[in-house]
Protein backbone atom coordinates (compact mmCIF):
# COMPACT_ATOMS: atom_id res chain seq x y z
CA UNK A 1 0.00 0.00 0.00
CA UNK A 2 1.24 3.50 -0.49
CA UNK A 3 -0.78 6.77 0.62
CA UNK A 4 -0.47 10.16 -0.86
CA UNK A 5 -1.28 13.25 0.93
CA UNK A 6 -1.67 16.20 -1.43
CA UNK A 7 -1.10 19.86 0.61
CA UNK A 8 -1.31 22.85 -0.84
CA UNK A 9 0.46 25.95 0.13
CA UNK A 10 -1.49 27.82 3.07
CA UNK A 11 -2.46 31.67 2.11
CA UNK A 12 0.49 33.99 1.00
CA UNK A 13 1.18 37.86 1.14
CA UNK A 14 0.92 40.33 -1.80
CA UNK A 15 1.90 42.75 0.73
CA UNK A 16 5.52 43.49 -1.02
CA UNK A 17 5.74 44.97 -4.41
CA UNK A 18 8.28 43.82 -6.26
CA UNK A 19 8.97 40.18 -4.35
CA UNK A 20 8.89 37.86 -7.24
CA UNK A 21 5.72 35.03 -7.22
CA UNK A 22 8.47 32.30 -5.81
CA UNK A 23 9.58 34.81 -3.08
CA UNK A 24 5.94 35.58 -1.75
CA UNK A 25 6.08 34.66 1.95
CA UNK A 26 3.02 33.57 3.71
CA UNK A 27 0.63 36.12 5.59
CA UNK A 28 -0.59 36.05 9.17
CA UNK A 29 -3.78 33.53 8.02
CA UNK A 30 -1.03 31.56 6.23
CA UNK A 31 0.95 30.99 9.17
CA UNK A 32 -2.15 29.90 11.55
CA UNK A 33 -3.38 27.74 9.00
CA UNK A 34 -0.15 26.08 7.95
CA UNK A 35 0.47 24.30 11.41
CA UNK A 36 -3.59 24.11 12.38
CA UNK A 37 -3.83 22.04 9.44
CA UNK A 38 -0.58 19.76 10.70
CA UNK A 39 -2.28 19.28 14.19
CA UNK A 40 -5.41 17.95 12.17
CA UNK A 41 -3.44 15.82 9.84
CA UNK A 42 -1.45 14.50 12.69
CA UNK A 43 -4.78 13.78 14.72
CA UNK A 44 -5.92 11.91 11.90
CA UNK A 45 -3.02 9.39 11.62
CA UNK A 46 -1.05 11.45 8.97
CA UNK A 47 2.42 10.31 9.71
CA UNK A 48 4.73 11.14 6.52
CA UNK A 49 7.67 9.49 5.59
CA UNK A 50 8.58 12.07 3.16
CA UNK A 51 7.37 15.46 2.45
CA UNK A 52 8.44 16.72 -1.16
CA UNK A 53 7.61 20.69 -1.49
CA UNK A 54 7.74 23.26 -4.20
CA UNK A 55 10.90 25.84 -3.46
CA UNK A 56 8.20 28.96 -3.48
CA UNK A 57 8.82 30.47 -0.20
CA UNK A 58 4.80 29.88 0.95
CA UNK A 59 5.02 25.70 -0.38
CA UNK A 60 8.24 25.41 1.81
CA UNK A 61 6.92 27.38 4.85
CA UNK A 62 3.58 25.72 4.26
CA UNK A 63 5.46 22.01 4.55
CA UNK A 64 7.85 23.13 7.45
CA UNK A 65 4.70 24.31 9.91
CA UNK A 66 2.63 21.65 9.01
CA UNK A 67 5.35 19.16 9.13
CA UNK A 68 6.46 20.02 12.42
CA UNK A 69 2.99 18.98 13.78
CA UNK A 70 3.23 16.12 12.38
CA UNK A 71 6.96 15.15 13.65
CA UNK A 72 8.81 15.81 10.43
CA UNK A 73 11.69 17.39 10.69
CA UNK A 74 12.32 20.27 7.81
CA UNK A 75 15.79 19.60 7.78
CA UNK A 76 13.99 16.42 5.67
CA UNK A 77 11.83 17.96 3.13
CA UNK A 78 12.94 17.63 0.09
CA UNK A 79 12.78 20.62 -2.45
CA UNK A 80 11.55 19.62 -5.63
CA UNK A 81 11.86 22.44 -8.63
CA UNK A 82 9.54 20.56 -10.80
CA UNK A 83 6.71 21.14 -8.67
CA UNK A 84 6.94 24.84 -9.13
CA UNK A 85 5.26 25.93 -11.98
CA UNK A 86 4.48 21.87 -12.54
CA UNK A 87 0.80 20.44 -14.12
CA UNK A 88 -0.72 17.17 -13.01
CA UNK A 89 1.32 15.16 -15.13
CA UNK A 90 4.71 16.80 -13.43
CA UNK A 91 3.70 15.69 -10.12
CA UNK A 92 2.86 12.43 -11.53
CA UNK A 93 6.73 12.18 -12.27
CA UNK A 94 7.45 13.48 -9.00
CA UNK A 95 5.87 11.42 -6.72
CA UNK A 96 7.08 8.46 -9.10
CA UNK A 97 10.61 8.88 -8.40
CA UNK A 98 9.82 8.98 -4.54
CA UNK A 99 12.10 6.39 -3.04
CA UNK A 100 10.18 2.63 -3.24
CA UNK A 101 10.56 2.16 0.43
CA UNK A 102 8.42 5.11 0.78
CA UNK A 103 4.83 4.33 1.84
CA UNK A 104 3.24 8.06 2.87
CA UNK A 105 4.62 10.80 1.21
CA UNK A 106 3.00 14.02 1.27
CA UNK A 107 3.53 16.85 -1.80
CA UNK A 108 3.13 20.20 -1.39
CA UNK A 109 2.91 22.54 -3.94
CA UNK A 110 0.19 24.55 -5.94
CA UNK A 111 -3.13 25.22 -7.60
CA UNK A 112 -4.30 24.26 -10.28
CA UNK A 113 -2.22 21.49 -10.25
CA UNK A 114 -2.97 19.96 -7.33
CA UNK A 115 -6.22 19.93 -7.68
CA UNK A 116 -6.25 18.03 -10.98
CA UNK A 117 -3.44 15.50 -9.95
CA UNK A 118 -5.75 14.96 -7.01
CA UNK A 119 -8.96 14.39 -9.58
CA UNK A 120 -6.51 12.54 -11.52
CA UNK A 121 -6.04 9.89 -9.19
CA UNK A 122 -9.21 9.82 -6.67
CA UNK A 123 -11.72 7.80 -7.42
CA UNK A 124 -14.24 10.38 -6.15
CA UNK A 125 -14.48 13.90 -7.33
CA UNK A 126 -12.74 16.42 -5.34
CA UNK A 127 -13.06 19.98 -5.33
CA UNK A 128 -10.45 22.96 -6.16
CA UNK A 129 -8.26 22.89 -2.68
CA UNK A 130 -8.71 25.92 -1.06
CA UNK A 131 -5.34 27.41 0.59
CA UNK A 132 -3.90 25.02 2.77
CA UNK A 133 -6.57 22.32 1.96
CA UNK A 134 -5.37 18.28 1.96
CA UNK A 135 -6.48 15.69 0.30
CA UNK A 136 -5.50 11.73 0.93
CA UNK A 137 -5.17 9.09 -1.40
CA UNK A 138 -4.46 5.60 -0.58
CA UNK A 139 -3.23 3.32 -3.27
CA UNK A 140 -3.66 -0.77 -3.34
CA UNK A 141 -0.35 -0.76 -4.48
CA UNK A 142 3.22 -1.27 -3.94
CA UNK A 143 4.95 0.72 -6.25
CA UNK A 144 4.63 4.65 -6.79
CA UNK A 145 4.71 3.90 -10.48
CA UNK A 146 1.42 1.30 -10.45
CA UNK A 147 -0.42 4.61 -8.68
CA UNK A 148 -3.98 4.84 -10.57
CA UNK A 149 -7.43 6.08 -9.72
CA UNK A 150 -8.02 2.39 -10.40
CA UNK A 151 -6.50 1.00 -7.10
CA UNK A 152 -7.00 4.29 -5.10
CA UNK A 153 -9.36 5.10 -2.47
CA UNK A 154 -9.63 8.81 -1.17
CA UNK A 155 -9.20 9.36 2.82
CA UNK A 156 -10.27 12.89 2.84
CA UNK A 157 -10.13 16.17 2.12
CA UNK A 158 -10.10 18.63 4.63
CA UNK A 159 -9.29 22.09 4.81
CA UNK A 160 -9.01 25.29 7.62
CA UNK A 161 -12.63 26.29 7.13
CA UNK A 162 -13.55 23.06 8.93
CA UNK A 163 -11.71 23.70 12.23
CA UNK A 164 -12.95 27.81 12.16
Amino acid sequence: MKTLYILRHAKSSWEFEGLSDHDRPLNKRGRNDAPLMGQELAAQGVKPELIISSPAVRALSTATLAGKEMDFDADDIVVDTRVYGADKNDLLEVVQSAPAEVKHLMLVGHNEALSDFANMLSPEPVASLPTAGAVGIRFNCESWYDISKKNAELLFYDFPKNYK
